[in-house]
Formats: C-alpha cells, sequence, structure tokens
C-alpha cells in the first residue's frame, strides 16, 4: 500500500503540460466529505452497498452513456470513495477501441492478474511531448467526467438524503503509462476492500 500512498495518491493539481481530453488510460480516485462512510461498509472483506453506494455504483457505469469517448475498466465504490480506470478515445475512434476487460461491476471480476492495457491504446507519454497547459475540449477532459459523476450522486443525496455537499474539492488522477503500471493499479483496486483498514482514506 506504501507504493500507492506515496506514488499514485497525492492529491495535487493536473499534469503540467498534458491534455487531459488525450487519449490515455487515467486512474481515478474521488473521496468524499470528510471521509465520510455514506456508500455503505466492509464486511468480511466485502464492499456492502447501501442505497447511496448502489447508487454511486450506478453513476459510475452510466459514464459512457454521457461520455460516449470513455470506456470504463475495474472499478469499487468504497465506504467513503471511488476508485476506477478511465479510458478516453481520440475522436473519431469511439467504439473502436478494445478495452482490457469489458465494462465490470465493481471488483466482480477475480482474474484481475491477466489483465492487460489494450494494444491500441496510446503509447507512454513521451519525453519529447510539447509543453502547454492544456486540459482539452471542457466536454470531454477527465474533469469533466469526474464532474458530471459527483454531480449526478451529489442528485441523488439531495434528493434522498438532503445533502448539499458530499464530496472533497478535488480529485486524484494517474495517467497509466504502461502495462505494469495498469496491472498493479488494478490489483490494488481489486484488493482495496481486503486492506482497508490499512487505506490511506480509512476512518472510523
Amino acid at each position: 500500500m506504501t507504493l500507492f500512498q506515496n506514488k499514485y495518491r497525492i492529491e495535487s493539481a493536473r499534469l503540467q503540460g498534458w491534455d487531459y481530453s488525450k487519449q490515455a488510460a487515467y486512474f481515478v480516485t474521488i473521496v468524499l466529505k470528510n471521509r465520510e462512510w455514506l456508500f455503505g461498509e466492509i464486511v468480511d472483506d466485502n464492499m456492502i452497498w447501501n442505497d447511496a453506494g448502489r447508487r454511486a455504483q450506478q453513476c459510475w457505469a452510466d459514464i459512457p452513456k454521457h461520455f460516449p469517448h470513455v470506456m470504463l475498466d475495474v472499478s469499487i465504490v468504497m465506504p467513503n470513495h471511488v476508485h476506477g480506470i478511465i479510458f478516453i478515445t481520440e475522436s473519431g475512434t469511439v467504439g473502436t477501441v478494445v478495452p482490457p476487460v469489458s465494462p465490470v461491476p465493481p471488483v466482480e471480476t477475480q482474474n484481475f492478474a491477466s489483465l492487460h492495457m489494450p494494444t491500441n491504446m496510446p503509447p507512454p507519454i513521451s519525453s519529447q511531448m510539447p509543453y502547454k497547459n492544456c486540459f482539452g475540449p471542457q466536454s470531454r477532459n477527465l474533469a469533466s467526467i469526474v464532474r458530471g459523476f459527483k454531480i449526478g450522486v451529489t442528485n441523488w443525496f439531495r434528493k434522498n438524503n438532503n445533502y448539499n455537499m458530499i464530496w472533497q474539492a478535488c480529485f486524484h488522477d494517474h495517467i497509466i503509462r504502461n502495462d505494469a503500471s495498469y496491472q498493479k493499479i488494478s490489483n490494488y483496486i481489486v484488493l482495496n476492500p481486503e486492506n482497508w483498514q490499512e487505506d490511506i482514506f480509512y476512518k472510523e
């Protein structure tokens, strides 16, 4: 877990010089305000959703309906945060990129050791990438995708629980650069419920 706490889960500004509408694979973590347990609890190393957790999972699964250039990979809705891998495809390639696994409900795939990055996804970030502080078109960049998910869940809370602010303001992201990184992150997401009490987001 230390590797992920130190490398993948430090909250900061987006990577300067990277276009977040660019075709790539992204590891995203979205955390609830004050790390409050609103989505359920871990019982015997399994995530048990309440109604809010089920709604959060449905909103996550619905992301491609609102952003057709997006494909989803392994994900997990935890008691107070959400992990997921998001693939953004290039304009004009929607529906042509084959993900490493079909979009799945959270952590129902136990054969995670066999997961691989798709061969037609973008190569690792080049050291010669032109430097520019560009987030890409607002309708299709990573921040817009996360914002849309947050809004969907927040609207449910406002209607059913009278909550108005449930999320931390920012989110964590990591650009997945190669198959080894993808494999490590996928395994981490799958094993997150088992390692819950050691998690950086764990709070009694």
